[in-house]
């Protein structure tokens, strides 16, 4: 694959950054992709490994070296025909999937892996200019109706899967734009979402319906998840009214952290923060924006939603960033005999997290844990922590180390812990113990719920995971029904 030597011989090119002072102006990427002769000299690092790790680390199980090998050889066109392939949208997994493939290349055993994600970026980019990604509506149509409930990754792929095949495809979204988390949690500085709007217009040109403002079901009265739907459709009317129903939500209920001062007013949960400034920057009007200008802000939680946060308060003009982590600060460098090919622990510095510290705002906090939240006349003025110590698998709080950190805007960025749950109960079906829906992953019959006809795939099913892997139990879950409905299917698994 690529050049017999190139991995010894070519090092690795990262993707490029516009500068901080000039990205913090707005929402805008700015990432600098790879250029046709970078891509290619980075693709002719893919070496002959005999066994490409990197295909199973993939969960859409990208043919990583084959499309690797055409843009090196700069047969461009069937490069992206071989990436879409397998993946519905290389545009947004080239952008925000942390790249498990990279942690399984072989090259990585004992150097660099090779730049997959960049490669990938770059060739779908070409692929949109040159005018390669077009409509494949059907041939011949079947006559089956199919739901899908949830514009994610997930519910896009499938219904592009499902259209393509012939079926009549409507898909259901409660917010007033398609795109799940990718719409309303990504930052646009991230992922803009005009390449959601693109692949939007695709699928209505393979024949897909969408409905935006439609909640199917009810939300829970105290639910904080964000909903902008104007119609409601009960989970009855869609078993009546279609063939099959495939549930695709997300898993959206955010995990809380009920310590003493909840209640106090400026305590709010990263997706109560986040989708507001994406809704603002595709140019809607909010009466009263949550925003972190002149506020000292900290962000608990030290994952990507906590990066995002970090990012875009920096954006906001916070006064100052405290970032906080309850596990021990990871390595520097991960133990690679250790754990390739697996997705290793290490240090992982965003560039929310760069940008913030070169303005001199970000401290990151490892080991802590809140204890209070403080406040004054009802409002938040800040956390009350202590360091902790894990012994024997159990957090120990360490003696003597409490402090009140300032904080008059607390985000809650602690991942999220199942569906809605009104959803899945409106429509009967079993859950698992962690709240999600049950359903299995089989080669026959995978994805089908406990209700007939009713299946469920991407973070409903799984819980809170990558967008790559949304996009892999979409695909799957398509062939599922497809086959339920025809008998069987030549979708690909």
């Amino acid at each position: 694959m690529g050049k017999v030597t190139g991995f010894m011989e070519i090092e690795r090119i990262e993707e490029g950054y516009k500068p901080v002072k000039e990205r913090l102006k707005n929402y805008d990427e700015f990432v600098i992709a790879l250029d046709d002769k970078q891509a290619g000299a980075q693709a002719a690092r893919c070496m002959d490994c005999g066994t490409p790790f990197c295909n199973n680390g993939c969960p859409v199980n990208n043919i990583i070296p084959d499309f690797n090998e055409l843009v090196y050889q700069g047969d461009w066109k069937n490069a992206i025909d071989v990436l879409h392939s397998t993946n519905n949208f290389p545009e947004f997994t080239g952008r925000i999937c942390p790249a498990p493939c990279e942690a399984a290349c072989v090259v990585n055993v004992n150097g660099d892996a090779v730049g997959i994600k960049s490669i990938e970026h770059a060739i779908i980019d070409k692929a949109w200019s040159e005018g390669w990604v077009v409509a494949k509506p059907a041939k011949h149509k079947t006559g089956k109706k199919v739901a899908v409930v949830g514009s994610g990754p997930a519910g896009m792929a499938a219904a592009q899967q499902l259209a393509r095949v012939g079926h009549d495809v409507t898909l259901f979204e409660k917010n007033d734009r398609i795109g799940g988390l990718l719409r309303y949690g990504i930052p646009d500085f991230k992922m803009e979402k005009s390449h959601i709007d693109r692949r939007a217009k695709q699928l209505e040109a393979e024949g897909v319906t969408i409905r935006t403002s439609v909640m199917v079901g009810e939300l829970p009265k105290d639910s904080k998840v964000t909903n902008w739907a104007k119609d409601t459709i009960t989970p009855a009317q869609l078993q009546k009214d279609f063939d099959a129903v495939l549930l695709t939500g997300g898993s959206e209920q955010s995990r809380d952290l009920p310590a003493p001062g909840r209640d106090l007013a400026g305590i709010h949960f990263a997706m109560e923060f986040l989708p507001q400034q994406n809704k603002v920057n595709a140019g809607d009007k909010l009466k009263e924006q949550l925003r972190a200008d002149g506020k000292h802000v900290v962000v608990i939680g030290g994952g990507d939603t906590g990066s995002d946060c970090v990012g875009t308060s920096t954006r906001h003009g916070a006064l100052g960033v405290v970032q906080f982590e309850v596990m021990p600060m990871p390595p520097e460098q991960e133990n690679k005999p250790l754990v390739w090919p697996y997705w290793p622990l290490k240090m992982r510095t965003s560039s929310s997290h760069d940008e913030s510290t070169e303005k001199g705002l970000l401290k990151r906090e490892f080991a802590i844990s809140t204890k209070e939240y403080v406040g004054e006349n009802g409002k938040v003025t800040g956390v009350k922590t202590v360091r902790v110590e894990w012994k024997d698998g159990k957090m120990v709080e360490v003696a003597g180390t409490e402090e009140i950190i300032k904080a008059d805007l607390v985000l809650l960025a602690m991942g999220f812990v199942n569906p809605v749950a009104t959803i899945l109960e409106g429509f009967g079906v079993e859950k698992d113990a962690r709240g999600n829906a049950k359903a299995t992953t089989e080669f026959t019959g995978g994805y089908a719920t406990n209700v007939p006809k009713v299946f469920a795939a991407g973070d409903i099913r799984r819980g809170q995971s990558l967008v790559v892997w949304a996009i892999r139990e979409g695909r799957q879950a398509a062939r599922s029904v497809d086959e339920f409905l025809m008998g069987a299917s030549d979708l690909p698994r």
